[in-house]
Order: C-alpha cells, then structure tokens, then sequence
C-alpha cells in the first residue's frame, strides 16, 4: 500500500470517530518543508473528544459498534507513516470548531526508526 492509500485511510478512519454529518467542510493542503512534505487535512466538524484523541491511534481502538470496525486503521496507518517512512502524525481538535490532522513525511528513506504522534 502506498503512502496516498494511507493519507485517505488515516483521515477516513478519523473521521469514522465523529458524526459525518456534521461535517461542514474540508480542507486538505501540501507544504514542502525542504527535506520534507507536510500534508494537513481539516474539517469543520465537530471535533474529537479528548478521551478519544489520546487512544485513536492505539490497535483495536474503535469508536464503531460491534462488527463495524476491526480499530487497526489508525494503527496501521501511524506504524506506516511513523515506523516505516520516518514521518509523524500529528492531531489538532478543537471542540464544535475542527479537526485537522498533519502528516510530516521525508522526502527521501531515513535510518531512523521512530517517529512520534500527538
């Protein structure tokens, strides 16, 4: 899977955890960094609730009923963009006003094998 499949699943998975009806818009927007790329996504939705936040990237996390939802999304999505390309991801909310979610790629592999999220 490529890093463009995993930008959409992060924010799709994301976005599972708020009510897709409240979503009034979206914004997505690409900023070189020099030795990187930075892509953030932001909606105006309802935001995420901090108890959420804090495990939203833990496997087997899931906001979904039974049967909706395995809660690897996120997970699989953070060991990608952090543990195999060196990135970060970082999540911004703020309640009734936006969620926006940053990803830090490096434009070339790096040996460094951690990354952080927050």
């Amino acid at each position: 899977m490529g890093v463009g499949f995993e930008v959409s699943n992060w924010y799709m998975n994301g976005r599972g955890m708020q009510n897709a009806a409240d979503a009034a818009a979206l914004a997505a927007a690409t900023k070189n960094l020099g030795d990187s790329v930075e892509i953030r996504i932001r909606d105006s939705g309802t935001s995420i609730p901090p108890e959420v936040k804090e495990k939203m990237f833990n496997p087997f996390f899931t906001t979904k009923p039974p049967g909706e939802g395995t809660g690897l999304g996120l997970s699989l999505s953070y060991d990608i963009v952090v543990k195999q390309h060196s990135g970060s991801i970082e999540v911004d909310t703020q309640p009734g006003e936006f969620t926006e979610f940053k990803v830090i790629l490096p434009r070339t592999a790096s040996t460094r094998k951690t990354g952080a999220a927050t």
